[in-house]
């Protein structure tokens, strides 16, 4: 995956009260940060059945476990080459809403929505995904590039986007 180019700009100083002053500043000082991605983050219900899901249907392995006390969570990396995914089980955690499991409905409440994939072929994965019975949302064939959306074991949505440029 490329990596993306953030800026940090100096702070403002007291005597500069004007965005064009201040963006003339940041064109002086801006460092590009490079940034590649490590992982995204899920929240789910029973640790030991989504690493087993994770694991079977996408064939992620865990890297490594460990405990954060202070939100009293279990949580575990899974790797499959350079994607990562880290699984938390939190205790008394709130079961995912209902409008949380629906692409459309999701995007109606701020937050993270889902993570994507890419893959080489939709319909190959749609094959092996049927075979394995993953809960399948929807198939886009109609847009480009077309797409998966999935459920996890927890009803966490996944995006499968056909992306044959990446390989």
């Amino acid at each position: 995956m490329m990596g993306s180019t953030a800026l940090l700009c100096a702070p403002m100083s007291p005597g500069l009260k004007d965005a064009t002053r201040l963006h003339r500043l940041c064109d002086n000082f801006c460092v590009p940060i490079e940034l590649k991605f490590h992982h995204g983050g899920v929240s789910v219900p029973d640790l030991e059945a989504s690493i087993r899901w994770y694991r079977d249907v996408l064939g992620f392995e865990v890297e490594h476990r460990f405990e954060i006390p202070k939100a009293r969570a279990t949580v575990a990396m899974i790797r499959r080459g350079a994607l990562r995914m880290e699984l938390f089980q939190v205790q008394a955690g709130q079961p995912l809403p209902e409008e949380r499991r629906v692409p459309d409905l999701d995007l109606q409440t701020h937050g993270n929505k889902h993570v994507c994939f890419g893959v080489q072929s939709v319909d190959e994965a749609e094959r092996e995904l049927r075979a394995k019975g993953v809960d399948i949302v929807f198939v886009g064939r109609v847009m480009h590039p077309p797409n998966i959306f999935m459920r996890d074991n927890s009803g966490n949505l996944i995006e499968f986007i056909e992306q044959p440029d990446l390989w």
